[in-house]
């Protein structure tokens, strides 16, 4: 019972640091217009967050059942598996590069299984197909919605004066980062929900075929917008300032195209990050103006860490089961 209740803490902490982590992701283009100033768009995506974390629950599934055979999951596996992802996740947050809170604790969870169980532990069609092909297409997704996004309103108001533009695109612009701060709730909260399941589940305390308990729920929601309420200026500073210079009009277009991307993968439970898919929306957005607009020694920082994720954090996931199994636990 002590190391279940471990479990549900580290989630939660997880949770938390998610939510200043990867909430950077949602509102760093609208922080960098100046369409809103960093408190009022942080007290938007802690909202929404909230709200985006509670209405849906197929990734949590995804997370609780299809990544790891329940079965040889155990409370330790569990633990492993957030220690890992914790401790990558603050390593990329203290340098300021925005990698996937998500991979990193899928990372850990693959890692900790098996040293667990050995490669039997892991259920590798789900891993494929849930994760490691959604990792693949969503960000070229991502890229080429924001490049046809962008495409196409600069056509559109191609002989509108730019101030009309301006202004019109900065109003816009709060209603396509609320969508984000939503999409990124929606996505980002359920992947603790599915390991505090996954850990009921092997403590014996739910069925395997069990739904996502309320209380879980509400707690990951809540624990997100808390952490989203601190704030990430080291990772608005990378993605609103670092890969191109940002107008109301292309924070508009990223957005959009990085919520639909990200809402879309939720509907069918892939755990997609949104920082792969908003950066990468970002990129296409940049791209539509000239490929020498985006920083690419930028990008190329993202994909070193994006490729390292799930790997890193594996290796990380299983010291720490080591380690855990040599006291005992």
């Amino acid at each position: 019972m002590t190391l279940l209740i471990l479990v549900v803490v580290a989630a939660l902490a997880f949770d938390f640091i998610n939510g200043f982590h990867d909430t950077a992701n949602a509102i760093a283009t609208v922080v960098s217009t100046r369409v809103l100033t960093p408190r009022v768009a942080i007290l938007m995506a802690s909202v929404l967050n909230l709200v985006g974390a509670i209405v849906a629950s197929e990734v949590a599934k995804t997370i609780s059942k299809d990544l790891v055979d329940p079965h040889v999951a155990t409370t330790t596996l569990t633990l492993s598996a957030i220690i890992g992802g914790i401790v990558w996740n603050l390593l990329t947050w203290f340098y300021g590069i925005p990698s996937s809170s998500s991979h990193a604790l899928i990372g850990g969870l693959v890692g900790a299984a098996v040293a667990h169980a050995g490669l039997h532990g892991v259920l590798w069609g789900g891993l494929l197909n849930k994760v490691v092909l959604p990792l693949l297409i969503s960000p070229l997704v991502g890229f080429g919605v924001g490049y046809v996004l962008m495409t196409l309103i600069s056509l559109f108001f191609a002989n509108s004066r730019p101030r009309t533009v301006g202004s019109l695109f900065r109003r816009l612009q709060i209603a396509s980062a609320a969508a984000m701060s939503f999409a990124h709730g929606n996505n980002d909260a359920q992947k603790s929900m599915g390991i505090i399941t996954l850990a009921l589940i092997s403590a014996g305390y739910l069925g395997k075929d069990a739904g996502i308990p309320l209380w879980v729920k509400l707690s990951c929601a809540v624990v997100m917008a808390l952490g989203t309420s601190v704030g990430g200026w080291r990772i608005i500073k990378t993605m609103g300032h670092k890969i191109i210079r940002l107008e109301p009009v292309n924070g508009f277009a990223a957005e959009t195209a990085g919520a639909a991307t990200i809402l879309v993968a939720g509907h069918f439970g892939a755990p997609v990050s949104t920082t792969h898919v908003i950066a990468s929306s970002i990129f296409g957005v940049g791209a539509s103006k000239r490929l020498s607009a985006v920083k690419w020694e930028v990008a190329l920082n993202m994909v070193i860490a994006w490729v390292l994720t799930i790997p890193a954090s594996a290796l990380v996931g299983a010291g720490i089961y080591t380690l855990l199994s040599l006291f005992g636990l």
